[in-house]
Order: structure tokens, then sequence, then C-alpha cells
């Protein structure tokens, strides 16, 4: 049995592993691919937030518009008035929950990046990332 190892052994080379640069190398592009991810995630969310924060600050101005501005609006207010005015707090009030959320969620991800780069502390992300 032996000799069956040996006789295989002789017509390949045998065992090879990868120089010490190659492995540093891939582990290098592992790391690299998960803080890129989380750096993606991060600026989409940041995206989001940034938008839909100045879409959520437009619809209070124009729900403000509609408020008026008189001591006892609220009751000669029309009912399509009022109607808008409970669509621009449905949409305000949507907005702010997704605002928050985006809130928790940027935060998770810097969290993630930290601990990542932290873990890998040889690792040394790029100026973009």
């Amino acid at each position: 049995m032996f000799q069956l190892f040996l006789r295989a052994r002789t017509r390949d080379e045998g065992f090879r592993a990868r120089s010490p640069e190659r492995d540093a190398e891939t582990d290098r592009n592992r790391i690299g691919a998960i803080v890129a991810a989380i750096e993606t995630a991060l600026h989409e969310a940041e995206h989001e937030q940034s938008g839909l924060a100045r879409r959520v600050d437009d619809v209070l101005a124009r729900a403000a518009v509609t408020i008026g501005n008189g001591t006892d609006e609220y009751l000669e207010r029309e009912a399509l008035d009022n109607h808008h005015q409970d669509l621009f707090d449905a949409e305000i009030l949507n907005g702010q929950r997704r605002l928050k959320e985006l809130a928790t969620e940027i935060a998770h991800f810097k969290f993630m990046k930290a601990a990542v780069l932290s873990r890998f502390p040889e690792f040394k992300p790029a100026a973009n990332v």
C-alpha cells in the first residue's frame, strides 16, 4: 500500500502550497470585498436618507402653508383642505419613520465596518473606502 503512494508521488510533483505573498493578497481581496459591500450599503442608505430628508422638509413646508395662520383656522377649514392636511400628515409620519430606520441602519453599517477593520488591523482600505 505504501508503495502505491510512493508511485503516485513520483508521477506528479506532489503537494505545493501557494506563496505567502499570494495568500496575503487573497486575504486582502476577501476583506476588501466585505468592506466594499458594507461601504456600498452605507453610501446607498446615506443617499436615501438625504433625499428623503429633503422630501420630508418639502412636505412639512407645504403642510404649514395649508394649515393657515389664523387662530381659528381649523374651525373654518374646508373639507378638501382637511383631506390634504391628512395626506400630508400621513406622508410626514411615513417619511419620519423611514428616516429613523435609516439612521439606525447607517449606525449599524458604520459599526460593522469598524468591527471588520478592527478584526483585520493589517488591512488598509483604499482612500475612497
